[in-house]
C-alpha cells in the first residue's frame, strides 16, 4: 500500500498535469489526496517541494515506461530506436499511464510555466529530456551510428516535435508521421560519410 507521501505525490502529479502547476492549488490536492495540511507540510516544506517531488516521480515513471516499451519491441537497438514512436503513439491515444490520458509533456508544460532556466522545476525539466537523449544515444551507438549523439539528439527534436504537434493540434498520428522521418534518419546515419571533394 502507498504511504501518504507517495499518495500525496501521485495525486499532485495527476493534478499538476491535467490542470497546470500554477492554476493548481494545494487545497484541491489535498481535498482530492483526502489529507490534511498538516501531513502536506510534513513531508513538504512549500508547494515548490511538492512540484519537484512531482516531477521527479514524472521522470522516474515516464522513463520506466518509454524504456520498457522499448526494450520489449526488439532486441534490435535500430528498431529500438523507432519502437519509441510507437510508443509515443500508444501515449497520444491517453492508453498509457492509468487516469492520465495525454495532456502534452510534463516537463515540456514545466519548463514553460517555470521559464528562468535556473528555476529548479526548469532544471527538473531539462534534467529529464537529457537523459531520455543519452538512452537514445547509447541505442544508437549500439546500432551502430556514424555519430550517435547527432542522431540522438535529431530523434529527441523528433519525439518533441510530436509530443507538441499531438498536444497542440489534436494530432495523435504525429507519432507516425515522426516514425517514418526517423526511419529516413537512422538509416543515413550508417553510411560513410561522402568522399572529400577534391
Amino acid at each position: 500500500m502507498a504511504s501518504r507521501r507517495d499518495h500525496l505525490i501521485e495525486t499532485a502529479l495527476r493534478m499538476f498535469y491535467a490542470g497546470g502547476f500554477n492554476a493548481t492549488g494545494i487545497d484541491r490536492i489535498l481535498a482530492e489526496a483526502g489529507v490534511a495540511k498538516m501531513t502536506l507540510y510534513k513531508h513538504f516544506r512549500s508547494k515548490d517541494e511538492l512540484i519537484l517531488a512531482a516531477l521527479h516521480r514524472r521522470d522516474e515513471q515516464f522513463r520506466n515506461w518509454l524504456m520498457g516499451e522499448m526494450e520489449r519491441a526488439s532486441p534490435d537497438p535500430a528498431a529500438r530506436l523507432l519502437a519509441m514512436f510507437d510508443a509515443l503513439a500508444i501515449w497520444f491515444r491517453g492508453e498509457a499511464f492509468k487516469g492520465m490520458g495525454f495532456s502534452g509533456c510534463a516537463f515540456i508544460n514545466a519548463a514553460s510555466e517555470f521559464a528562468a532556466p535556473d528555476h529548479p522545476a526548469h532544471r527538473a525539466a531539462a534534467e529529464h529530456k537529457l537523459r531520455i537523449v543519452d538512452y537514445l544515444e547509447r541505442l544508437a551507438t549500439e546500432a551502430g551510428a556514424a555519430d550517435p549523439r547527432a542522431l540522438a539528439e535529431a530523434l529527441a527534436l523528433l519525439k518533441e516535435g510530436a509530443i507538441a504537434t499531438a498536444q497542440v493540434r489534436g494530432m495523435p498520428e504525429a507519432a507516425t508521421a515522426a516514425r517514418r522521418i526517423a526511419e529516413g534518419l537512422i538509416a543515413a546515419s550508417n553510411r560513410p560519410p561522402p568522399p572529400a571533394a577534391g
